[in-house]
């Protein structure tokens, strides 16, 4: 399995799960624990969570999946730009620490910049950091200018966590490169895209149909999730919203796409030949 380094010097999977949505309905609920247990039985390790996923109820959920198996668990969560100022991370780090029943968060994540300064963020999360209730800390949804802001206070951020797939590749044109030559590494949440529209793309029927795992033919959502992963510096957090999609998510770790794969993506899906704003959701 591919991995990744962080700075801090560990090494994990580059392909994780994430839990946006997850939670939210208790007919799912069984199948949503199955997935999550099925991926780290498999030794997808990174579970990426957050308080704004249902207002605790995602975190409630992973708590109860990884309970037994915690040490295992590289596990990650997100506070909200509202409780980012130095008191604020910390009630909110705690009450995180509490949905998921443990004693300390492996990465612990600024959701996306809000007005607070960023040096009020970075004090709280390296006191969380001191009192053992986190083990490394990051940002997400942050662009270049954000990034050398972090990069100018503290050499400790981990990830960037960004919206990238082959529809949103405006990360491509600096910030993907910045982050690799900074050491942080990069986190693409949404691999998949939303709503289906990218995987039902002629292109990337055609790609997977040249393509087989161990499952059978492979897939369009095993293709734009190889692709996410084929970069360097990159790992990949796709929903593990049922065990048939975890399934085929480890399956896309048996493709290694072509360079003619590639030039088909490409030409579907062009890189950007200048700076865009940076996409979130």
């Amino acid at each position: 399995m591919k991995t990744v380094t962080l700075r801090n010097g560990v090494t994990v999977p580059a392909l994780g799960m994430g839990t946006w949505n997850v939670g939210d309905s208790a007919a799912r609920r069984v199948d949503e624990i199955e997935s999550l247990r099925q991926g780290l039985e498999a030794g997808l390790k990174v579970v990426d969570t957050a308080e704004m996923y249902g207002n605790g109820r995602s975190e409630d959920l992973v708590g109860e999946a990884i309970a037994d198996v915690r040490d295992d668990v590289y596990l990650v969560s997100k506070v909200v730009p509202s409780n980012a100022s130095y008191d604020g991370v910390r009630k909110a780090c705690r009450r995180s620490l509490k949905h998921l029943g443990t004693d300390w968060l492996d990465l612990y994540l600024l959701h996306w910049r809000g007005g607070t300064a960023l040096e009020e963020t970075i004090r709280a999360f390296e006191d969380l950091k001191d009192d053992g209730l986190i083990r490394g800390w990051g940002v997400s949804n942050f662009d270049v200018d954000d990034m050398e802001e972090i990069e100018s206070l503290s050499g400790n951020c981990l990830v960037n966590q960004v919206l990238y797939n082959l529809e949103h590749r405006g990360t491509e044109f600096d910030l993907l490169d910045h982050d690799l030559n900074s050491e942080t590494v990069t986190m693409a949440y949404s691999p998949l895209g939303q709503g289906g529209e990218l995987l039902d793309h002629p292109a990337l029927k055609d790609v997977a149909s040249r393509h087989e795992t161990s499952q059978g033919p492979a897939d369009p959502a095993q293709i734009a999730l190889t692709w996410v992963l084929h970069r360097p510096n990159i790992m990949a957090i796709p929903k593990a919203g049922s065990p048939k999609h975890v399934a085929g998510n480890l399956a896309s770790l048996e493709i290694s796409l072509t360079e003619a794969d590639l030039k088909t993506l490409d030409g579907a899906f062009p890189p950007p030949k200048r700076k865009v704003s940076l996409a979130m959701i």
